[in-house]
């Protein structure tokens, strides 16, 4: 697998290359952050957010980041609409689910600002991303087969 995995990486493109490292990074970082959440919190960590499919989606990415780094970082193409949909929602629910007080004291803005452009990245990137691995993929198949 290692070696597959190394000619993967090795097919992209240098800037594809760094698009997937940010994405593994910050899908990694955002596991840390939900698992220390639910480390203070527990399963009621996110009660804050008054709407149960908020809190319920919170508590899945500690399942569903990790997930998404994995599947980049092996490129796998579907690690990458998948970090695309999981930031879309991310994004909306952190952003609906902290409207009170952002419409109380915009400031906290502040607060949701990497997510948010971390998010803005990750969907602006998703397409010529894929692109780019799916060309990479089509020039040497078998390393895309054995994964």
């Amino acid at each position: 697998m290692g070696l597959e995995l190394r000619k993967r990486w090795g097919a992209q493109p240098l800037w594809a290359r760094w698009v997937l490292a940010v994405y593994v990074i910050g899908f990694a970082e955002g596991t840390g952050s939900h698992i220390a959440d639910l480390v203070r919190g527990g399963v009621h960590a996110y009660a804050t957010f008054p709407q149960i499919p908020v809190q319920v989606f919170f508590v899945s990415l500690v399942a569903l980041d990790p997930l998404v780094a994995a599947l980049v970082g092996l490129v796998r193409p579907e690690g990458i609409w998948s970090a695309g949909a999981v930031m879309m929602l991310d994004v909306s629910a952190n952003w609906w689910g902290n409207r009170h007080w952002l419409r109380d004291d915009p400031a906290q803005l502040l607060w949701l600002l990497p997510l948010t452009v971390f998010g803005v990245f990750v969907v602006a990137s998703a397409v010529p991303l894929h692109r780019a691995v799916a060309r990479a993929a089509s020039r040497s198949p078998a390393a895309l087969r054995s994964g």
